[in-house]
C-alpha cells in the first residue's frame, strides 16, 4: 500500500452507522424521557468514529467538510419506546454503546427453535426529545463541534443514527445557500452509494454568542441557514426531523412552533453526565475530548515573542540546510540526522510524561524541545521520504510520545513557516488513527488540509479515517518498510569480518636472569644461592633434570 497514492474512492462516502433516532407516531417534538427506557447493559467494544470527507468542499473556515459514522453494530429504536407521543424516540443500540447482559453462548436446548429463542435481544439506548438529542451530539462526534453545522442521517424505519457531516459555519451569509445544497447532497448521496438512503436528517447549528450577543440572538441570526438546510434536504426527498440551535448552554428548536415546550428564551441543556446517553457512553468507555476549539488550539502555532524566536531559529536552520543538501550525499545525511534527532526527542518525551490539563501538558512538552531542535525537525520533515520513515513511530510505547512531539512541532511552525505544519499535523493524525482515536485524527488532518488541500498523504488518511477503514494494512506496510530500510543499512555497512585468532600482544617486560644464570644454593636447597661477582657461577642441568654445582 503506497501511502502517497491517490484515493480511488469518491469523497463523501458514509458507511452505515450504529446510533438511531425514531420519530413517534404523533408529534415529533419535545417529550420527557420515558422511565421505561432501556438501561445500559454490559459493555461492548467502544465505537471508533469514522466517516468520509470532501477535502475540496469550499467555504469552510475550519477545514474540509467531515462526514462520519461509527462502525459497528447498528443502533435501533425500540418500537415500544414510542409510547410517549410527544416527541421523537432516539435509540442507540447497546451493542455499540453497551452490551447485552444476556450470555451470548448457545442455550442447552436441543432444538433449533429453542436455540433461536435463546439469542439475546439487542440492548438499546433510547433518546427522547430535543433535550436528549442535543446532549447526545458530543458523544456522536467525539467532541463538542462548536461553530459548526452538523447533519446526522437517520436510517430505516426505526431511525438508526447514520452518517454525519460537519462543516464550519461560513461567516459570509451569501454562501449559505450553496453550503446547504452541498452538505445535503454530500450526506444523502453518500448514503445512496451504500444502499442506505437516509429516511430523515437531524440538523445541529452550534455557535457561541459573540460580544454583545445572547444565545437567542444567535438562534435568530442562524434561522435562515437552518431553513435553507431544511429546504435543501426536502428538495432531495429527505425530511429534516429536527433542527436545533445550541448556544450558550441552551438549545432551541427550529421545527417546533409550540412555545409551551420550546420557549423563546431556550431550554437549558441537561447537566453533563446525567443523561441516558452519557451513562451508556461512560459505561462503554467512550470519551468526549472537549470542544473542537480546544482540540484545534493544541495544534495552532504559537504567537508573540516566543513565535518570533522560533521563526528566527527556523530562518537560521533553513540557511544552514541548503549548503548541507548541496553536498555529495547531502540529502541522505540530512535524512539520517533528522530521524536520529526525532528518535532522540521521542525518547526524551517518553522519559518525561507530564500531567494536568491539556494546556499544562502541552506547555511541558514545549519546554522539552529547544527552538533549534524544533527547527531542524520541522525542515527535515518536509522531505517525503523522511516523513514516511517518521510515520513508523505509530504504535506501541512510542506512539504517545511521538504524538506529543508532532503536536509540539505543529505549534512551532510560526509566522512565515505556517505551511510547514502540514507534515507534523499529518503525522499527528496518522498516530491518532493508528491508536483508534478517530475524532482527534480527523481534527488534525482537517487542520492539515485547511493549510494545503492538495497534500496527498493527508487526503488519503482523512478519507480512510472517515470511511472507517482499518489502519492495520498501512501499519504492516510501514513495518515492512522499516525492515527493508534496516536490511539495506546493514548491507551498505557490513560488520567487519572476523579475523584469524591471534595471540594478544604482550607488553615487554624487563629482562630477568634465566634459571641457568641464577646461582643456587646446595642441591635440594630452596633458598637462592649466593650471588657471585665474577659471573662464573652457573648451574648445569643433567639429562634427568638434576642440577649440580660446578
Amino acid at each position: 500500500m503506497n501511502p502517497h497514492s491517490e484515493p480511488s474512492k469518491r469523497t463523501g462516502d458514509i458507511p452505515s452507522t450504529p446510533t438511531t433516532v425514531t420519530p413517534s407516531a404523533a408529534n415529533p417534538r419535545n417529550s420527557p424521557r420515558s422511565p421505561h427506557a432501556p438501561k445500559p447493559q454490559a459493555p461492548a467494544d467502544p465505537p471508533s468514529s469514522s466517516g468520509s470527507s470532501d477535502p475540496t468542499a469550499p467555504i469552510d473556515p475550519h477545514g474540509p467538510a467531515e462526514t462520519s459514522s461509527p462502525p459497528g453494530p447498528e443502533k435501533t429504536t425500540n418500537p415500544s419506546s414510542s409510547s410517549n407521543p410527544s416527541g421523537p424516540a432516539v435509540s442507540a443500540p447497546a451493542s455499540h454503546l453497551t452490551g447485552s447482559a444476556t450470555p451470548s453462548g448457545p442455550s442447552h436446548s436441543s432444538t433449533p427453535a429453542d436455540a433461536a429463542k435463546a439469542q439475546p435481544a439487542e440492548a438499546q439506548v433510547t433518546l427522547r426529545g430535543p433535550a436528549e438529542l442535543a446532549d447526545a451530539l458530543p458523544y456522536l462526534m467525539g467532541f463538542y463541534p462548536d461553530d459548526s453545522i452538523v447533519m446526522v442521517a437517520l436510517n430505516g424505519e426505526r431511525g438508526r443514527f447514520g452518517g454525519r457531516v460537519r462543516l464550519g459555519i461560513p461567516t459570509d451569509t451569501a454562501q449559505w445557500p450553496d453550503v446547504a445544497d452541498q452538505l445535503a447532497e454530500c450526506l444523502i448521496s453518500a448514503g445512496q452509494e451504500r444502499d442506505a438512503r437516509p429516511a430523515a436528517i437531524i440538523v445541529y447549528l452550534c455557535q457561541e454568542p459573540a460580544a454583545g450577543e445572547s444565545g437567542k440572538d444567535v438562534k435568530d441570526r442562524l434561522r435562515p441557514l437552518a431553513q435553507r438546510l431544511r429546504t435543501a434536504c426536502g428538495a432531495l426527498d429527505v425530511p429534516v426531523l429536527e433542527a436545533l440551535c445550541l448556544s450558550n448552554g441552551r438549545f432551541w428548536s427550529y421545527c417546533c412552533p409550540d412555545f409551551r415546550c420550546c420557549p423563546a428564551e431556550g431550554t437549558p441543556m441537561v447537566m453533563p453526565g446525567t443523561s441516558v446517553m452519557a451513562a451508556a457512553a461512560a459505561y462503554a468507555g467512550m470519551q468526549v475530548r472537549g470542544s473542537l476549539k480546544e482540540m484545534e488550539a493544541r495544534l495552532t502555532p504559537r504567537t508573540g515573542p516566543r513565535a518570533a524566536e522560533q521563526e528566527k531559529a527556523l530562518d537560521t536552520a533553513a540557511g544552514a540546510l541548503v549548503p548541507r543538501m548541496l553536498r555529495r550525499d547531502g540529502a541522505a545525511a540530512v535524512r539520517r540526522g533528522t530521524l536520529d534527532l526525532a528518535g532522540a526527542m521521542i525518547h526524551r518525551f517518553r522519559q518525561d510524561t507530564p500531567s494536568g490539563s491539556n494546556r499544562a501538558r502541552d506547555a511541558c512538552d514545549d519546554a522539552l524541545i529547544t527552538d533549534a531542535e524544533a527547527a531542524d525537525l520541522i525542515l527535515g520533515l518536509q522531505d517525503r521520504v523522511t516523513r514516511d520513515r517518521a510515520a513508523e513511530w505509530m504504535d506501541g510505547p512510542a506512539a504517545a510520545p511521538a504524538l506529543r512531539l508532532w503536536r509540539a512541532l505543529a505549534r512551532r511552525c510560526a509566522g512565515g513557516f505556517a505551511e510547514h505544519a502540514v507534515a507534523p499535523l499529518t503525522l499527528a493524525g496518522w498516530v491518532c488513527w493508528s491508536t483508534e482515536d478517530g475524532p482527534s485524527a480527523r481534527v488534525a488532518l482537517s487542520c492539515a488540509l485547511a493549510i494545503d488541500p492538495d497534500y496527498t498523504f493527508a487526503q488519503l488518511l482523512h478519507r480512510a479515517v472517515n470511511e472507517g477503514l482499518d489502519p492495520e494494512p498501512l501499519r504492516r506496510c510501514l513495518r515492512e518498510q522499516h525492515r527493508e530500510a534496516v536490511d539495506e543499512h546493514r548491507s551498505a555497512n557490513p560488520a567487519p569480518a572476523a579475523k584469524d585468532t591471534q595471540q594478544p600482544t604482550k607488553r615487554p617486560v624487563p629482562t630477568r636472569p634465566g634459571r641457568a644464570g641464577r646461582p643456587r644454593g646446595p642441591r635440594g636447597g630452596t633458598g637462592p644461592g649466593s650471588r657471585t661477582t665474577d659471573g662464573r657461577a652457573r648451574r648445569r642441568a643433567g639429562r634427568d633434570g638434576d642440577r649440580s654445582r660446578r
